[in-house]
C-alpha cells in the first residue's frame, strides 16, 4: 500500500466508527499477521469499546 491508501483506510475506518487503537491494532494485525491484533478476536480492541 502506498501513504495514499494508507489515508483512505484509517480516514475510511474512522468514518465506520472505529476507535484510534482499535485501527492501529488492524494495521498491526495487516502488517505482522498476529491473531491478538484480528479484528473481532476477543482481545481485540475494537470489542473493548463496546
Amino acid at each position: 500500500m502506498n501513504m495514499t491508501e494508507i489515508a483512505r483506510m484509517i480516514t475510511g475506518l474512522r468514518a465506520a466508527g472505529w476507535s484510534e487503537k482499535a485501527i492501529n491494532d488492524f494495521m498491526l494485525w495487516i502488517e505482522t499477521g498476529e491473531e491478538h491484533y484480528k479484528p473481532g478476536n476477543k482481545n481485540s480492541a475494537q470489542e473493548e469499546n463496546e
